[in-house]
């Protein structure tokens, strides 16, 4: 076989960046290495900044989350038992965010592309990523017992942390940045109504809080745990216990429980592989960067880099310039870094560090400064929206 854009990984990044270039006319392959199912079972948040809604409906996929995402107009903050609200609009000039489900928006993108002519190849096995310093790289992988070749012009590895495309990069390039938080998320996915209409953030002196939703009738909670808790420790109604203690009585009162969907506990990091791209492959989304939910990026951010990457070949092959793909790696790892940046200061400043009793008077006197300053409420919701 041979296309023009080989797409390792049918994540939200490569399902996007298919789409994007499938709507120009620019031909591409998809090759996943699991199948349609169990890309779909993965239960992920989906906090979209106004550019990601603006590339979903660009590619054709967001006439569903027009009708169901929930536009957030900003959010609230919950220490020292008062409540502060940042205001998105008034804040950044009217921005806002949408919650619209992670799965939700990868069927979208999966029902558009299998709409269309363009191919998707699942259970791929031992992929493979050859002559990617040349103009003419190639993919193997084996399906069915059979090896299968896929030619082409340019590789984009959009197949996570653990995929092939990173480790292609030879080590003495790539530099990996990574920092490992010693705590993680114990998160509860139930059919019950929301706390709040808004998402809500809660410092409290056991650990963070957060009251988030997919839909109207369908609420996403987590509390911080210790790194090595276990999830079989942690019955639904203990559960439901700490979630009221960590929440101030009247948001407390508020709470609906109901039978867990889905529980699991979530490790928190930060990680950045510089650069970006070598050769003819380019990395985008988890594959090049991941970081702590904390801040509402890490989707964002897997979107901004297939934007970059679309608008690379559409100059490539359009206008016949390979410079916008030349300036891939260090334009998105500017990007990159502010959002990193954003995510561990967000997790520093609402989660338990450790005992020291100095460390969360740190933590109060500066959510004290920034929800009294309008200035500080600026920094966060340009941030929380996205940074242009």
């Amino acid at each position: 076989m041979k296309t023009q854009v080989a797409i390792i990984g049918s994540g939200p990044a490569g399902l996007l960046l298919g789409q994007l270039l499938s709507k120009a006319g620019i031909d591409n392959i998809i090759i996943e290495a699991q199948d349609k199912e169990y890309i779909l079972g993965r239960i992920r948040a989906g906090v979209l900044e106004h550019v990601t809604t603006d590339l979903l409906r660009q590619a054709g996929a967001g006439e569903r989350m027009d009708k169901e995402g929930l536009v957030h107009q900003g959010f609230n903050l919950y220490f020292n038992n008062r409540c502060e609200r940042i205001d998105f609009c008034k804040l950044t000039g009217g921005k806002t965010v949408t919650v619209y489900g992670q799965t939700e928006l990868t069927k979208d993108l999966m029902d558009v592309r299998e709409a269309g002519t363009y191919q998707t190849i699942y259970h791929a096995k031992n992929v493979e990523l050859h002559d990617v310093t040349t103009n003419t790289p190639f993919v193997t992988y084996q399906k069915n017992g059979e090896q299968h070749r896929v030619d082409c012009d340019f590789i984009a590895g959009c197949d996570g942390f653990h995929g092939v495309s990173r480790p292609t990069i030879p080590p003495e390039i790539r530099n990996e940045y990574e920092y490992a938080y010693p705590f993680g998320w114990l998160g509860i996915l139930a059919d019950v109504p929301p706390v709040d209409e808004e998402v809500v953030y809660g410092h409290h002196e056991d650990g963070f809080v957060l009251c988030s939703m997919r839909s109207k009738t369908r609420s996403r909670y987590y509390v911080q745990v210790p790194i090595d808790e276990k999830v079989e420790d942690w019955s639904e109604e203990r559960f439901w216990n700490e979630l009221k203690h960590r929440l101030p009585d009247e948001l407390a009162e508020k709470v609906v429980t109901g039978p867990a969907l889905e529980m699991s506990i979530a490790p928190l990091r930060s990680f950045v592989c510089e650069p970006m791209q070598h050769g003819s492959l380019f990395l985008a989304g988890d594959s090049a960067h991941i970081v702590p939910p904390t801040g509402a990026k890490g989707l964002n951010l897997a979107a901004g880099d297939a934007k970059r990457l679309f608008e690379g070949f559409e100059q490539f092959y359009l206008h016949n310039s390979r410079a916008s793909l030349n300036n891939y790696s260090p334009e998105c790892l500017d990007r990159v870094w502010k959002a990193e940046r954003f995510s561990w200061w967000m997790t520093s400043l609402f989660h338990k560090l450790d005992d020291n009793p100095f460390s969360r008077k740190i933590q109060q006197a500066e959510l004290e400064y920034l929800t009294g300053s309008e200035a500080g409420k600026t920094t966060i919701a340009e941030n929380f929206v996205g940074l242009d």
